[in-house]
C-alpha cells in the first residue's frame, strides 16, 4: 500500500508519504501529526474522537435525514447548481466532477466527466449519499461544513483509506445571520491534482451566492424594525427585536440598558447587528425560530440574566413573520406569557461537554485537558491559549466558537478578546473607577480585563 503513496509532492510541497505515515499512526491512536496541515489534523481528531468514523470505510452511507427547505435554501441550491454547471465545463476535460450538497452533507446533484462519475459511484460519491464528516470522515464536502473558508483535502488527508486516491476542494455557503451552513459546492478529481484555480472558483461562487442572502437578510431586518414599531404601539413593556441568531436589530430605551446596546438605533445590515453577549437570549431566539417553523402561532417565555441585573428577568418571545416567512423575534421584558422554554435546547451532541481543547504547536496537534487551559485570547483571526504547556494557537478559529464550546465547562467570556477558565482565576483587582481585572493562574500571572458589560456575569459566576 505504501507504494501507492510514494514521495510525490502536493501543490503545497508537503510529502504525500509523510502524510500517509502520519495517517497510519493517527488511526492507530497516536497523536503525532507532523507534516499534516492543521485543518486536516483537527478534522482527523473529530473523526477519531468525536464521530468515531471507521477509517476503513469503503463507501459513504445513504443519507437518511429528511429536511424541509426554506425558500432561501432553495435559492442557494439553484444558484449553486448554475455555478456548478459552469465549473463542471471547466474541469470535465481534466477528469473532474462537481457536486452540491445540503447542510447534512447529502449530495443533491453531480456534474462532470462521465468516466470519473462511474468510478465515484463505487464509493457512493453520488446523489442521495451522505458525505458529512460524521458519515464519511475527512473529505472536501464534509470538512467544508465544519470550516468557514474553502478547504482542500488531497490523497491521504482523507480519513478513510478507500478515498486516498481522490483530491477534492469544497466551500460551504452559510446563512449570513446564523452562520449555519446551507449547502456545499465541491470539486473532486480521481488520481489527478485539482486545477490551481479551484479554490478561486469556489470562493467566488460562495461570495456571489451569499450576496443574494445578504440582500434578503437586509430586507428582513427592515421588515423586523417595522414589526417592532407596530408592536410598541400595543404594549408599554421594554421591547427589542432580535434576529434568528439572537442579535439585536433594534431596542427601545429600557431594553437597551438591559442588553447593553444603543437605544432606538436600527441595525438592519446583518453584518452590523448588535451582539448583546447574553447566552440565554441567543438560546431563546434559536429555540423560538425552530418552534415557529412548526407552529407560526407559537409564543414562549423564559428568564434570562441581563447586563446590570443580579437577578434573572422574565421575557416573552414572539416570532415575527412577513408573508409567512420568519424574519426574527420580538422580545418583551417583564412578561411571561406563552410556553415555558426548556432549560437547555439542542441535541445531546451539542450539549456534550468537551473533554479536550485542541491546539497546534508548529505542525503538531496538542490535546489539552481543560484544567490545563488558563484563558484564551483573540488576536486578529487567531485565538491563542495560555496553557501549562506554554502559549499555543487554538486549532479552531474564532473566539465566539471556542466560547460556545466551553461555556458549559467552567469557562466564561469576560471581554470581547478573552475567555477565561474560572477555576484558574487567582486574584480579582478592583481599580479606581470600578473596573475589574482578573489575575490568572498561569506562567506569567496575566492580568485579564473585564469589560463593563460582562462585569455582572463575572460577579455572579464568582459569587460576589
Amino acid at each position: 500500500m505504501r507504494d501507492a503513496h510514494r514521495l510525490e509532492r502536493t501543490s503545497e510541497g508537503s510529502d504525500k508519504g509523510t502524510v500517509y505515515a502520519a495517517w497510519e499512526c493517527f488511526v492507530q491512536g497516536e497523536d503525532d501529526v507532523r507534516g499534516v496541515r492543521p485543518e486536516v489534523a483537527v478534522s482527523w481528531h473529530r473523526c477519531r474522537e468525536q464521530y468515531r468514523v471507521d477509517p476503513h470505510l469503503t463507501e459513504a452511507p445513504v443519507a437518511v435525514v429528511e429536511r424541509e427547505y426554506t425558500p432561501e435554501q432553495d435559492v442557494v441550491f439553484a444558484e449553486l447548481g448554475f455555478r456548478a454547471a459552469f465549473i463542471a465545463h471547466e474541469v470535465s476535460n481534466l477528469g473532474g466532477i462537481v457536486t452540491v450538497t445540503d447542510a447534512t452533507g447529502r449530495i443533491l446533484a453531480e456534474w462532470g466527466d462521465q468516466a470519473t462519475r462511474t468510478i465515484a459511484a463505487d464509493s457512493n460519491l453520488a446523489p442521495w449519499y451522505s458525505w458529512s464528516e460524521r458519515a464519511a470522515g475527512t473529505n472536501g464536502m464534509g470538512t467544508a461544513l465544519e470550516e468557514h473558508h474553502p478547504v482542500q483535502i488531497r490523497g491521504a488527508e482523507h480519513w478513510c483509506q478507500a478515498f486516498h486516491n481522490w483530491a477534492c476542494a469544497g466551500v460551504a455557503v452559510r446563512d449570513v445571520v446564523t452562520k449555519e451552513p446551507i449547502a456545499v459546492l465541491n470539486i473532486s478529481s480521481w488520481r489527478n491534482p485539482l486545477p490551481a484555480s479551484a479554490s478561486g472558483w469556489l470562493a467566488n461562487a460562495a461570495t456571489k451566492t451569499q450576496c443574494t442572502l445578504r440582500r434578503r437578510a437586509w430586507d428582513s431586518g427592515t421588515e423586523l424594525v417595522a414589526a417592532y414599531n407596530q408592536a410598541r404601539t400595543r404594549s408599554s413593556a421594554a421591547l427589542t427585536a432580535v434576529d434568528a441568531a439572537g442579535k439585536v436589530v433594534i431596542a427601545d430605551d429600557a431594553a437597551s440598558v438591559l442588553l447593553g446596546v444603543p437605544a432606538s438605533t436600527p441595525a438592519v445590515d446583518p453584518t452590523l447587528r448588535w451582539n448583546p453577549g447574553l447566552p440565554e437570549l441567543i438560546e431563546a431566539a434559536r429555540y423560538a425560530s425552530k418552534q415557529a417553523a412548526r407552529n407560526p402561532d407559537w409564543v414562549g417565555s423564559t428568564q434570562i440574566f441581563t447586563h446590570l441585573a443580579d437577578e434573572p428577568i422574565p421575557i416573552s418571545i414572539r416570532p415575527a413573520f412577513v408573508s409567512g416567512r420568519l424574519i426574527g423575534n420580538l422580545v418583551s421584558f417583564g412578561a411571561s406569557s406563552g410556553e415555558q422554554l426548556p432549560q437547555a435546547e439542542g441535541d445531546a451532541h451539542s450539549r456534550a461537554q468537551p473533554r479536550r481543547v485542541v491546539a497546534m504547536r508548529d505542525n503538531r496537534m496538542v490535546l489539552l485537558r481543560l484544567p490545563e487551559v488558563s484563558f484564551a485570547e483573540s488576536e486578529g483571526n487567531d485565538v491563542w491559549l495560555s496553557t501549562d504547556q506554554g502559549r499555543l494557537r487554538a486549532a479552531s478559529p474564532g473566539l465566539d466558537k471556542l466560547d460556545g464550546e466551553l461555556a458549559a465547562a467552567g469557562f466564561l467570556r469576560v471581554h470581547r478578546r478573552y475567555v477565561v477558565n474560572l477555576s484558574r482565576i487567582r486574584e480579582i483587582e478592583r481599580r479606581r473607577k470600578g473596573e475589574l481585572v482578573l489575575v490568572m493562574d498561569d506562567q506569567t500571572d496575566k492580568m485579564v480585563p473585564v469589560s463593563r458589560r460582562n462585569a455582572p456575569a463575572v460577579r455572579r459566576a464568582l459569587g460576589f
